[in-house]
């Protein structure tokens, strides 16, 4: 035990004199703690169902979540901000893709941040824009950094591989 804290004190250390070095600029460092806290197990109980709510499509479990000012730090184009984004993103993306499924391969909880990888797998069986499905096969990955306080998700920071999703969907192409 002690050997790991001295670990994790070097490791502090190490990284504190880093970021008052003159090398990359650091603007927040977090640094993994274990949950234990009530208000902790509520947080990853709201992120579950984020995730399921994204699995699943269940606007309930959204509303179970996310925090009222919930904020899309990477808010893409014609998505509305706040709780209503997601919800409206899912309906969208479900009209396309009606069998998406979200399976979380890993996620990583730092205090109030929790780091979650996803696979997104389906069918484009419906429409999206003008572009018609035809059944392929839909196989992407994201990752989301969320923020929990006081029991629910409220910053969202994320990014899709939506180059291969595009690609998949026969909507982007890239000639030689």
């Amino acid at each position: 035990m002690s050997i790991k804290i001295s670990l994790v004190v070097a490791a502090v250390a190490v990284l504190a004199s880093a970021t008052t070095a003159e090398s990359v600029e650091i603007n927040d460092l977090v640094i993994a703690a274990p949950i234990g806290s009530p208000q902790g197990e509520a947080g990853l109980k709201a992120v579950r169902a984020f995730y399921e709510f994204w699995n699943s499509g269940d606007e309930s479990l959204l509303k179970q979540a996310i925090a009222a000012n919930f904020t899309d730090h990477t808010l893409p184009p014609g998505r509305p901000q706040g709780p209503e984004g997601p919800a409206f993103a899912s309906r969208q993306f479900r009209g396309a893709v009606p069998d998406l499924k979200v399976v979380v391969e890993k996620m990583i909880v730092a205090g109030s941040y929790v780091t979650v990888h996803m696979k997104f797998t389906g069918h484009f069986t419906g429409k999206l824009g003008q572009t018609q499905g035809h059944g392929q096969e839909i196989d992407f990955i994201a990752t989301d950094l969320v923020k929990v306080e006081d029991g629910k998700i409220a910053d969202n920071w994320h990014i899709e591989d939506n180059l291969t999703l595009l690609k998949q969907m026969g909507v982007a192409h890239l000639d030689p």
